[in-house]
């Protein structure tokens, strides 16, 4: 790993029908730090997906689903982010931990961003997300 890298790692819930090893161990966060933004787990499965396809350990969205023990139309869902900008998933990636309650952006608004075909556009849309949550 780079230098500067954050690991996330996370459990996958399967469904019932699907019986599959969980591949990740628990995040090793200080209870007193809070928990990543779920927006920033989300965003690391996303690239975790990515990478699973690119390594050919499955050959579409829809063998990597039943693989993970999710729906095509959830995976769908969260593959959408990674078609976010690359600065703005750097930053979304380094979210702090949250000490209560839920982080103000949600990944539906990140989806809607991930929509937005130019990256210029998407910049200004996370900007005025960012300054309408007070987070700037």
């Amino acid at each position: 790993m780079h230098e500067n890298a954050i690991q996330i790692q996370f459990k996958l819930h399967p469904s019932p029908r699907v019986s599959a090893p969980a591949e990740a161990s628990p995040v090793e966060v200080a209870p007193a730090a809070g928990r990543l933004p779920r927006v920033t787990q989300v965003l690391a499965l996303a690239i975790h997906f990515q990478d699973v396809l690119r390594r050919g350990e499955a050959r579409d969205y829809s063998d990597l689903a039943r693989l993970k023990g999710v729906t095509r139309e959830r995976l769908s869902q969260i593959m959408k982010l990674t078609w976010l900008a690359p600065d703005i998933q750097q930053e979304i990636l380094y979210l702090p931990p949250t000490p209560g309650g839920r982080y103000p952006i949600s990944e539906l608004s990140l989806r809607g961003i991930g929509n937005v075909l130019s990256w210029e556009e998407q910049r200004a849309v996370w900007n005025c997300l960012k300054t309408k949550n007070n987070l700037v």
